[in-house]
């Protein structure tokens, strides 16, 4: 393919930066089982990762009302600010590979499905803040694969889309990104396996962080 020129970089989080499953997982089920409602398989709950808490709880129990969905969320937030520690476990390479695409001058932004106060604690807890000068959260915004938030971020950064690329590890990042026709690479050690992303025609697929630098080369423009 050829090579493309991008001044912003935006990531997913947890799945891409932060290897937060296990977590995630425990705080639905719990949700589930203190609103007393039968907890989901974890293979159902892996696939859901990546939209807005409010979204994933209507996919994993359609049947559910407004109320109940919010207080599925309330239930999950509690669990997850006061029993858990926020995971901070980053991926391999991660923090090198951040630092040297600050370092070439790249923007660098993140879109999730978390919401504001979670991505603000796991910034804080994992020492990333510094990396982003952007970021945007699912409850300031439409879910994920609404390209809005993309879009957002664009608007506020004043970068073309064809400057930007995507990079997370679910459907729902690689179709928002589709949606604005905006470039993405997917990442297969996330939350979603290789075949549930290939048929999205993400740029590339890749298997670890650091192959990212070597995918996207140097940025050859200087801030403005």
């Amino acid at each position: 393919m050829r090579a493309r020129t991008y001044q912003l970089i935006i990531f997913d989080w947890d799945g891409t930066l932060v290897d937060s499953q296990a977590q995630i997982i425990s705080c639905m089920q719990v949700a589930f089982e203190r609103i007393g409602l039968e907890k989901p398989e974890t293979s159902a709950i892996r696939h859901i990762i990546g939209l807005s808490l409010e979204a994933a709880f209507y996919r994993l129990a359609p049947q559910i009302d407004h109320s109940l969905a919010l207080q599925l969320v309330d239930a999950y937030r509690e669990h997850s600010f006061t029993n858990s520690n926020f995971s901070t476990e980053l991926f391999a390479g991660v923090r090198t590979g951040l630092l040297n695409l600050k370092e070439q001058g790249f923007y660098l932004a993140v879109a999730t499905g978390k919401g504001r106060h979670g991505l603000d604690a796991a910034l804080n807890g994992s020492n990333l803040a510094e990396f982003f000068d952007i970021t945007r959260c699912a409850d300031e915004t439409r879910s994920k694969p609404d390209p809005l938030m993309l879009d957002e971020i664009l608007t506020d950064l004043d970068i073309h889309v064809d400057r930007a690329l995507m990079i997370g590890d679910t459907s729902y990042d690689i179709q928002m990104a589709n949606n604005i026709g905006m470039d993405s690479i997917a990442v297969t050690y996330g939350m979603h396996e290789a075949h549930h992303l290939r048929p999205l025609k993400p740029r590339h697929l890749i298997n670890h962080f650091s192959e990212i630098q070597h995918l996207i080369g140097k940025k050859t423009h200087v801030r403005s």
